[in-house]
């Protein structure tokens, strides 16, 4: 089955999941990590792209981020790729691949569901057993986001500003949103992800396919209605 392509829209929040090829390692050491982002800050700037959140774990990232324009995040994604497999390859003697194909990435309506993404993402090395709570990593936004640790890769969006009128409030009631989370609204999260389908209620899923001429829903299984089986 062809791939359906990724959908962008300017000024809406995108989730974008990367992977090592095979799910192998793509960073090795913590100079790894900070190369990474700072390449990931270089070309933000560049293609006009807002890091709102993110996650780097040893084989694979998660990004939210929104973009000025509709090309913005394909600009920086390709050319922060390529940029890091050559100091992946030549730090470590390796040639080839790097990544697992193109990225994946899934629109996110921001009534409900964005700051639900924020979470899921800094949750991640919680969800993996690699630390106990979400400030305990490193390698993530949660530190910013929860805990006011400056940044110069984050770009707050204005539902997580709406939080509270000022830092420490808007970091307590964030702090707060992590002791909870809907079950079905995860699986809703993972299922996005993994189909670069839009994540929001119907409403939202109509516009982007009305914007778009994308769907936003699967293709149902099986024959069509009234077609028979062949004898």
């Amino acid at each position: 089955m062809a791939r359906l392509p990724r959908v962008h829209l300017a000024g809406v929040p995108e989730h974008i999941i990367q992977r090592g090829n095979n799910r192998q390692l793509c960073f090795a050491c913590d100079e790894d990590f900070a190369a990474y982002a700072h390449w990931l800050k270089e070309y933000a700037n560049k293609f006009q792209v807002h890091m709102h959140a993110w996650v780097f774990m040893t084989n694979h990232v998660h990004l939210l981020c929104s973009a000025s324009n509709s090309s913005g995040i394909s600009l920086m994604m390709q050319s922060m790729g390529r940029q890091y497999v050559r100091y992946f390859n030549q730090r470590y003697q390796r040639s080839g691949t790097l990544w697992e194909g193109r990225f994946k990435s899934c629109l996110v309506q921001e009534e409900r569901y964005l700051l639900a993404v924020y979470r899921y993402i800094e949750m991640n090395p919680v969800r993996a057993g690699m630390v106990a709570s979400p400030a305990d990593y490193s390698w993530s936004s949660y530190a910013i986001n929860a805990l006011g640790k400056t940044s110069a890769l984050c770009k707050p969006h204005s539902c997580y500003l709406a939080l509270a009128k000022n830092d420490a409030e808007r970091q307590q009631a964030y702090r707060g949103l992590f002791n909870q989370m809907d079950e079905a609204l995860l699986a809703d999260i993972r299922s996005t992800a993994k189909s670069g389908m839009a994540l929001g209620n119907e409403r939202f899923k109509q516009e982007v396919a009305d914007l778009t001429g994308r769907r936003q829903h699967p293709e149902k299984r099986g024959r069509p209605k009234g077609q028979s089986k062949p004898a």
